[in-house]
């Protein structure tokens, strides 16, 4: 199928490197080499990083985080930072060139999770894993310089949909307060139902049969689409939004994942929790990859922005 990609990506669209999910331990390899090579000597001047081991859930491993404080503080909040993956790959590489750029520009601590992933540890491990940070950092609020009450959590993809998830759970806990809910390209839906999820079987970087992979893992085989999953698993299925914190939901109009993030920030103005929707003409799943596209550049450009906002950031 042809797609009418944006004029500055459709030439990168065959450079792409092709990752067979089929042999994931293959896959999580060579994806660890493909980033590598694309961040190169990143630069850190003026971060602090550190790594911490946090405790884990009840009864599994503790999880490490990675903590990003920039010397330059503007404003006592943090970002909890939640990579995407499918739930099957991915690690605190992923994100790192982002989490600094957040950290630099926006003055804020940032802390990042490794959670654990599927389907060596299928739902609600990564999940669990992702709260247990949040908690964390909560509760290790004043000693890392952040206030509480500022936290704002950030994912893209199956980042995304576990940060849905994990503000579902923190509200249904009575869990730590959070400020804002970032959700880029939301994973949130394992009905495959949606149009855009029906079409884009062939699509870049992420398409049908990917997502498929990417659900049987996380909730086992013969469970996406029964009436088993619960809403914390996908929080498309999630009924009461209310009282959620303020969303930004971004999604891609070449990517199966397009009508269910439209569905749930749709879902979550209806329960009447403040959201903003952007759709990106003429992208794909991750084409933001490709730097130096003028579309790219702004979605760069507006999740500073709205992050900045959230926090009550002045830059």
């Amino acid at each position: 199928m042809s797609y009418a990609f944006d004029p500055e990506i459709a030439p990168a669209v065959s450079l792409l490197p092709t990752v067979d999910l089929d042999d994931l331990p293959a896959a999580r390899e060579f994806l660890e080499t493909v980033f590598a090579e694309r961040q190169g000597e990143v630069d850190t001047t003026g971060i602090t990083i550190r790594e911490e081991l946090v405790p884990g859930p009840d009864g599994a491993p503790d999880v490490r985080v990675r903590i990003y404080t920039p010397d330059r503080i503007a404003a006592p909040a943090a970002i909890l930072n939640v990579h995407g993956g499918g739930f099957i790959i991915g690690n605190l590489e992923i994100d790192h060139t982002s989490n600094l750029r957040f950290a630099r520009e926006l003055g804020v601590v940032v802390v990042s999770v490794d959670y654990r992933l599927a389907p060596e540890a299928p739902y609600p491990g990564g999940l669990e894993d992702c709260y247990a940070a949040l908690t964390w950092l909560a509760k290790n609020a004043a000693e890392l310089g952040v206030d509480p009450a500022r936290i704002a959590i950030h994912g893209i993809s199956a980042g995304g949909g576990l940060c849905a998830a994990l503000a579902l759970l923190a509200r249904d806990r009575g869990g730590p307060a959070i400020m804002f809910q970032y959700l880029g390209v939301p994973e949130v839906d394992d009905r495959l139902e949606t149009p855009s999820m029906r079409a884009f079987v062939d699509t870049p970087q992420w398409n049908r049969p990917r997502a498929e992979i990417s659900w049987d893992s996380y909730l086992g085989e013969g469970v996406r689409g029964s009436a088993d999953v619960p809403v914390y698993a996908a929080p498309a299925r999630a009924v009461d939004l209310s009282d959620l914190p303020p969303a930004y939901v971004s999604v891609m109009e070449f990517d199966p994942l397009r009508d269910e993030g439209i569905a749930y920030a749709q879902a979550l103005l209806a329960s009447g929790v403040t959201t903003e929707l952007h759709l990106f003409p003429g992208t794909f799943h991750g084409s933001s990859s490709v730097e130096h596209a003028a579309v790219s550049k702004r979605e760069v450009a507006e999740a500073l922005t709205v992050l900045a906002r959230a926090l009550d950031v002045e830059r």
